[in-house]
């Protein structure tokens, strides 16, 4: 039988049926399942939705005669417990954290660049060695997934495709952690993004870094690269199940119209459908050989109006909720007419991260900076819109948010 209760009523054991309010605020991915885990209740209690629908056939019931603060009590216990046999990673700032990303980006990228060279040169991969790797990269996603993820974002042509599998690594990462899938599974995830491009070692320079649109015969030789990189991966022997399913399909899109396979929807693995997100945000902020890329929140808006056919809805939704609507780096307007640039997420929500003003739209000219914390209580400022860097000639807009590493 279905029950619309409280979220404090709710106990270990319940069936979830569904979660009330806007997709934003939901801590799950899945909507209906068996509460079994006390960092999911905590997930649950701390992530702002207020009342639920749990189904009492599938699972344990509010008591009869059970009033809401014996409830609580029960609840809260629980959760203390749970807190204490957890060790939860410690989260830091942006500014905390970007130091230490910038050491890891440049070393992971240093790492994926010789393991491409090994592969031209004929060696087989060994994915093995690169375990420490996901795990350092890992660690700084779990500190401040922003840091890494944006720093990331800043290539040159000469090195886009290594930083953009350690992007995609990274991104792998904060995506798995949102949907809520085990740790290892994550860390799976992570060596997916590091190793899914890895067949295009084997693609021609000439066609990997031209500076302009590719002809159909490129783009044909282009498409050869997940089988490659999959044969590649058996070849070096990895027999990890996520790595290989992802680094094969994720150019799959769910209406079909992907490659190698044209999979569709249910055909398409959890994974896969993880890498298409990720891979397409990172390549679609970066600058390529061929084009400057797009700001970070102009990208997610992209993105949400190709997300029918080309994404799972509910792996985009947890990938916007990581990574926010107003991504780290994204320019935009507050309400008071000054420009600033998104430097680290809320936790409270996606409309309103810390955010470092340094330009008057009204004066036309820079000013002094200054970081606005927009998740304050009765902050006076608020997001009005995206703001395109062109427009009011400001250059080298990165600076502004990563300057301190």
């Amino acid at each position: 039988m279905l029950k619309k209760i409280n979220v404090k009523q709710v106990r270990l054991g319940m069936h979830i049926h569904e979660l009330c309010g806007p997709w934003m605020n939901h801590p799950f991915w899945r909507t209906k399942f068996i509460l079994t885990d006390p960092a999911d209740l905590r997930r649950l209690q701390e992530s702002g939705i207020t009342e639920l629908w749990i189904d009492s056939v599938k699972g344990l019931d509010v008591e009869a005669g059970e009033s809401r603060e014996k409830v609580e009590r029960a609840v809260e216990q629980v959760l203390v417990t749970a807190s204490v046999r957890e060790e939860v990673p410690k989260q830091v700032s942006f500014s905390d954290e970007v130091k230490q990303a910038a050491k890891t980006c440049a070393k992971a990228t240093k790492a994926v660049k010789s393991m491409f060279e090994e592969i031209r040169m004929g060696n087989a991969v060994n994915s093995e060695s690169a375990n420490e790797l996901v795990e350092e990269i890992s660690s700084s996603v779990v500190r401040n997934p922003g840091a890494l993820i944006s720093l990331a974002r800043l290539k040159t042509v000469d090195d886009y495709t290594y930083m953009h599998s350690v992007a995609v690594c990274a991104l792998m990462v904060a995506l798995a952690r949102q949907l809520g899938v085990s740790e290892s599974e994550t860390r799976e995830a992570g060596m997916a993004g590091l190793l899914h491009d890895l067949g295009k070692a084997l693609m021609p320079m000439a066609v990997l870094n031209k500076p302009g649109k590719l002809t159909d015969e490129e783009f044909a030789i282009i498409k050869t690269h997940p089988v490659e990189g999959h044969r590649l991966l058996v070849e070096g022997n990895t027999t990890r199940a996520i790595p290989l399913d992802v680094c094969l399909h994720h150019h799959e899109k769910v209406d079909g119209s992907g490659y190698p396979h044209r999979l569709k929807d249910a055909e398409i693995t959890l994974f896969a459908k993880m890498g298409a997100v990720c891979d397409v945000y990172d390549a679609i902020t970066s600058n390529r050989p061929y084009k400057q890329g797009w700001d970070p929140a102009e990208s997610i808006k992209k993105m949400t109006e190709w997300s029918n056919g080309h994404f799972e809805q509910k792996v985009f939704q947890a990938f916007v909720k990581c990574i926010g609507i107003y991504p780290t780096g994204a320019l935009v307007r507050l309400s008071s007419g000054r420009l600033g640039v998104v430097l680290d997420q809320s936790a409270k929500s996606l409309l309103t991260p810390q955010v470092k003003v340094f330009f008057s739209t009204k004066s036309q000219s820079y000013i002094q900076p200054e970081v606005v914390d927009l998740s304050r209580p009765n902050c006076p400022e608020k997001i009005v819109g995206r703001e395109d860097a062109a427009k009011w000639g400001i250059k080298n807009l990165h600076e502004m948010w990563a300057e301190t590493a």
